[in-house]
């Protein structure tokens, strides 16, 4: 099955005098994605961002939203695109609609139909007469995505979004990213330096470091093995009994439990296996590496803040 590409970076690099701030980033971003752009403050996501949406200039290679350079055809690509960089800039005198109207009047054809629709897609039609200054800061973050989705762009970027968002803005504003990748097919790339929330929120994620790309890493694996940890009260008896069944799996024995490499499937056969065999089981868990585990490993355990 072939993947569709909504954007791409070509060896993309940013030097400033003679520090080279961004090194020959390749990267792409499928479509119906969330990628995440994960580094420390200072490793280059930001800067990144700014070069992808024209806010400054591309020292060597190139940007390409569905197939339209940005260097060459800035305004072809950039009409697929809807960004929030850094924070949302809202006139906090006027409501929020007020803003939406004055935002949609620098786009062609947005009616007042589709404003009413983003109003509705990111739930602010019980607030949206109210004026901005009486938002919070998650209802703010709100209004900034309506506004970068009124001209129905096919990639969103959002610079650190859930900066300054207590928990529950968070995982409201988590949860309204995955209903748009699902519902709508919008392709987003989402900065931050916060593993915990990257992990929850994306498909993949980028780590960057000292503005090099170290490592894409799968956050949602569809892999059919997995790591198990089956704590027992016989360790060794567990792994002769184990060992015995035909199918392939690798076993590790531990001190107080044994490490299985297996497909889910199998589960059920071990635990029949063990239960026929007199060995008592406390626990069967699914061992999965955390972002940070992985992260660690890629950057040589150097630290993300």
């Amino acid at each position: 099955m072939t993947v569709e590409t909504t954007a791409v970076l070509k060896n993309v690099s940013k030097q400033v005098g003679n520090r080279k701030i961004i090194d020959g980033l390749d990267l792409s971003v499928q479509k119906g994605e969330i990628l995440g752009l994960l580094g420390p403050n200072g490793a280059g996501k930001t800067t990144t961002i700014r070069m992808m949406v024209g806010l400054i200039s591309i020292t060597e290679g190139d940007v390409s939203i569905h197939g339209k350079s940005i260097t060459k055809q800035f305004e072809q690509a950039i009409q697929h695109v809807g960004a929030i960089v850094e924070n949302p800039e809202m006139y906090k005198f006027l409501t929020g609609y007020q803003n939406l109207i004055h935002y949609a009047r620098m786009s062609h054809g947005i009616t007042k139909e589709r404003i009413n629709e983003v109003i509705q897609l990111v739930g602010l039609q019980n607030r949206i007469h109210d004026k901005v200054k009486k938002y919070s800061l998650g209802m703010r973050q709100r209004l900034g995505v309506a506004q970068a989705l009124l001209h129905q762009p096919s990639l969103l970027i959002l610079d650190e979004p859930t900066n300054g968002l207590d928990p529950a803005g968070i995982r409201e504003l988590r949860d309204y990213l995955r209903q748009l990748v699902e519902k709508k097919g919008l392709s987003v790339i989402v900065s931050s330096h916060l593993l915990s929330e990257m992990e929850l929120m994306c498909d993949r994620v980028a780590i960057i470091q000292e503005g090099k790309l170290i490592d894409v890493r799968h956050i949602k694996t569809n892999e059919s093995v997995q790591q198990y940890i089956v704590e027992v009260d016989d360790v060794e008896k567990a792994k002769q009994a184990i060992e015995q069944l035909e199918q392939e799996m690798n076993l590790e024995m531990r001190k107080e439990h044994i490490v299985i490499d297996m497909e889910k499937e199998h589960v059920p056969a071990v635990v029949q296996t063990l239960v026929q065999h007199h060995i008592d089981i406390y626990s069967i868990i699914p061992a999965t590496k955390t972002l940070e585990d992985q992260f660690l490993e890629v950057t040589g355990g150097k630290e993300i803040v």
